[in-house]
């Protein structure tokens, strides 16, 4: 078995486990403002409860955290570090959205902002394709999720001022 196969499960284990830490720190973060946001916010219709979010999230981190393992673990290709680049920048913008959107109430920026990391998200989708077409087959429930966040995001918006 070559080095590559052996570590395999290491490599899987740390895209997992970081992009779960990055969402579970953003949700920490951002407590009292999503606290905040369930209680006085006017929702747009088709708003799922607020049960359904973490949910959500934690599936769509494990998948974009297999995801990014498999671009690692794909024969070399000169697209990878260019996927590795993509997958961290749009990460932190996740990141970050939560805390414009939930703790500064910046809903207009946040909705920019959204719009920036699904472009983000489409061109990292595009780049894990050549790379490793499940890889990129696994991020598209990401790319739907943050197409109907920016949905939610501008009904917010507009309902709140």
């Amino acid at each position: 078995m070559d080095m590559k196969k052996r570590g395999s499960w290491k490599t899987y284990l740390f895209w997992i486990a970081l992009t779960l830490a990055v969402g579970g720190l953003s949700a920490l973060l951002t407590r009292e403002g999503t606290e905040a946001y369930a209680t006085t916010m006017v929702k747009p219709p088709l708003s799922p409860p607020g049960i359904v979010f973490p949910i959500v999230w934690t599936i769509l981190y494990v998948l974009m955290g297999i995801s990014m393992a498999r671009v690692r673990l794909a024969r070399p290709h000169p697209l990878q570090e260019r996927g590795t680049l993509l997958y961290v920048v749009q990460l932190a913008f996740n990141f970050c959205w939560s805390i414009y959107f939930f703790n500064l109430a910046a809903y207009g920026f946040a909705l920019a902002w959204l719009v920036v990391m699904w472009g983000l998200i489409l061109a990292m989708v595009l780049t894990f394709r050549q790379v490793d077409k499940p890889a990129a087959y696994l991020q598209i429930p990401y790319l739907i999720w943050v197409a109907f966040a920016g949905y939610l995001n501008a009904g917010v918006w507009l309902l709140n001022g």
